[in-house]
């Protein structure tokens, strides 16, 4: 696995460019031994490089999560979409995870990459990511652009995974969860169950949940109190994702600007988030992850 590293007097960050453009790391520096911010991966080179599903994160483009129904409608045409991960009946996640991003320029404490993927279909686009240290912050900016013939509902997100401990608490304003289906897709909007209810500070749930959550401010804190370190992720989103597993050492907080399967939600998808780009417009959205 070959890493691109950021690094100041407070956060190391190692970039794996061939691995779906993800981050493979992001360790704290101060205070003693580095500490993991986000789940890190560990790589021997005799080994084989990990997916893009082992890493600290990875970009979400041209869309989150799932799409149900093989695809979509949009403006009387049929929108096809294959499956494209093991084990999973809808397509998942976009599919920039799935390929190398290209290095465009890289400094002592920023990266910038590139994904070409202006012959693919139905989304043509190009993307560009972007990682820069900023103090105890790490900024991320995700850009895609519409290289196709037709207007598309694009969106972004990104998939992190970060470090779950017994008391670890999460703050994130919400104001509807999703009932989800036996086929993943969310099913309908209701109250907040109180184990779930991340408006206050809260423990995660002990039973697995994964769930999208609407109404987010764009502002979530997390706190490992046996450490005493802390996590604001900020965004320009309206919704989160979060995913939890019994028994595992991890959860997700995937921030991301629309709904699970907007694209076949009544209403339209931009009422559920997504971005309609014509040829040539563009998309960006960022995300920071503050460790101060």
């Amino acid at each position: 696995m070959d890493t691109v590293t950021l690094a100041n007097a407070h956060l190391r960050a190692q970039v794996a460019p061939a691995i779906g453009g993800g981050l493979a790391r992001l360790d704290v520096l101060t205070g003693g031994a580095p500490r993991a911010l986000l789940r890190g991966v560990d790589h021997t080179p005799s080994g084989p490089d990990p997916t893009p599903s082992q890493l600290a994160c990875f970009p979400l483009v041209p869309w989150s999560n799932r799409i149900g129904n093989g695809g979509f409608e949009f403006e009387g045409r049929r929108i096809d979409l294959a499956p494209n991960r093991v084990g999973e009946p809808c397509p998942i996640h976009g599919e920039g995870w799935q390929h190398a991003w290209t290095i465009d320029s890289h400094s002592a404490d920023s990266v910038q990459l590139s994904l070409d993927r202006r012959t693919n279909l139905p989304f043509s686009y190009e993307a560009q990511l972007r990682y820069s240290l900023r103090g105890a912050a790490l900024d991320v900016r995700l850009e895609v652009r519409n290289c196709g013939a037709a207007t598309l509902p694009f969106g972004l997100g990104l998939h992190p995974w970060l470090p779950r401990s017994e008391a670890v608490l999460l703050q994130a304003a919400a104001s509807t969860v999703w009932e989800r289906g036996a086929d993943c897709l969310p099913s309908a909007p209701v109250v907040i169950p109180e184990a779930w209810d991340f408006n206050h500070a809260r423990g995660l749930p002990t039973a697995g949940i994964d769930h999208v959550f609407s109404g987010w401010d764009g502002v979530a804190d997390i706190l490992w109190p046996e450490t005493g370190q802390r996590l604001r992720i900020s965004a320009d989103m309206g919704y989160y994702i979060v995913y939890t597993r019994p028994g595992a050492d991890f959860f997700c907080f995937e921030p991301v600007d629309h709904m699970i399967n907007a694209h076949n939600l009544d209403g339209g998808p931009a009422r559920h988030g997504l971005t309609l780009l014509a040829p040539g417009q563009v998309l960006v959205r960022s995300v920071g992850f503050d460790a101060a």
